[in-house]
């Protein structure tokens, strides 16, 4: 199930409304599910709820290991998505404008 958060963002980022760029939710990558991924330009993005700011060090060692696989990951707390959606589209347009 999604987050609040986790739903306000994919409605931007499904059906590839984000410049033609595909997003697959909550999918499986090397023993982690991660909320969002762009395949094709190795983009991770993770919405983090209140519980991540006591488990830091497991979101650092799960950066870590997408990483090593060439994949960028972009961090955005629920508030932050939920308060500044366009904001955080805009970080991840940049992004992707950036794997180019």
């Amino acid at each position: 199930n999604l987050t609040d958060a986790e739903r306000k963002l994919w409605s931007q980022l499904r059906y590839q409304q984000l410049g033609g760029y595909r997003f697959r939710r909550q999918h499986p990558m090397r023993g982690y599910v991660v909320d969002f991924v762009c395949l094709s330009e190795k983009l991770v993005i993770e919405v983090d709820g209140g519980q991540h700011a006591e488990q830091t060090d497991a979101d650092e060692e799960r950066t870590r290991t997408l990483e090593k696989d060439g994949f960028r990951v972009l961090r955005f707390w629920n508030n932050e998505v939920l308060q500044n959606t366009d904001g955080v589209v805009e970080v991840i347009r940049e992004a992707l404008g950036k794997s180019r």
